[in-house]
């Protein structure tokens, strides 16, 4: 039985440099329809519109970090084309492999794609929205405050975080599940390590509190994931108020 007090620093197999391409592919398929599922989606644009009253200019710039196959940045697109709102678009990932996917997979209109550690790139223009979806679980405490404080730098309007819950119900099901259903040995291997990657939300705070972000909430979403939004730019003095869940485990 795992241990869920504190976060696993056992390697996923697709942090592993020797993955055939194919074998990723399947994993991004398949994680896309667990995004779509079980609802991963709709806390990314959950965390999107939360931030969009403070872009006051069109088109809004996204950038997403650790984008994988760019599934997250064609929901946004999908969500903003019905409401008529123009956007630009930045997918990043250090795997070349993913953004040739993304690329051929892509419909994405005013969208650019490029193969980076997300740390080496500098922006003509801070994009105004920077996000990250299942990203911040594959590093160490350490590696994520360097995150929060390069978010933080670079967002001209905010960025927010759509990552995992640490819980053995999470953990259980989504094994179960994958067991069951997938096809990919990546999945079946990463999904619940992931969640034993996962956050509980005093982990969170910390973090935030040691890079030394105060506009932020953090909300539990069904699910078991976080969502957490900072606010930047000239909200700055705005304090958010973090919400709790009724769960007094989390």
């Amino acid at each position: 039985m795992p241990s869920f007090v504190h976060r696993s620093y056992e390697a996923e197999l697709l942090d592993r440099d020797d993955i055939p391409f194919d074998d990723i592919r399947r994993n991004m398929q398949e994680l896309d329809v667990i995004n779509t599922w079980l609802g991963g989606h709709n806390i990314t644009l959950k965390g999107l519109k939360k931030l969009l009253p403070l872009c006051r200019s069109e088109p809004i710039s996204i950038c997403e970090i650790g984008c994988g196959g760019g599934d997250n940045l064609r929901a946004i697109e999908k969500y903003l084309s019905k409401k008529q709102v123009s956007a630009t678009y930045t997918g990043i990932d250090i795997n070349p492999h993913c953004i040739d996917h993304a690329k051929a997979t892509s419909a994405l209109k005013n969208a650019v794609w490029i193969t980076s550690d997300y740390r080496d790139v500098l922006f003509i223009k801070k994009p105004d929205i920077i996000f990250s979806s299942l990203f911040c679980h594959h590093f160490n405490e350490q590696s994520l405050k360097q995150m929060l404080g390069w978010m933080r730098a670079n967002a001209g309007c905010g960025f927010f975080i759509n990552d995992l819950h640490r819980h053995p119900f999470a953990y259980h099901s989504i094994r179960l599940l994958t067991s069951v259903f997938s096809k990919s040995y990546l999945v079946k291997n990463d999904a619940p390590l992931s969640v034993l990657r996962g956050f509980k939300r005093k982990e969170l705070h910390r973090l935030m509190q040691q890079a030394g972000i105060v506009n932020y909430s953090i909300e539990w979403m069904w699910a078991f994931r976080w969502l957490i939004n900072v606010r930047i730019g000239e909200c700055a003095d705005v304090r958010m108020a973090s919400v709790e869940h009724t769960a007094t485990n989390l």
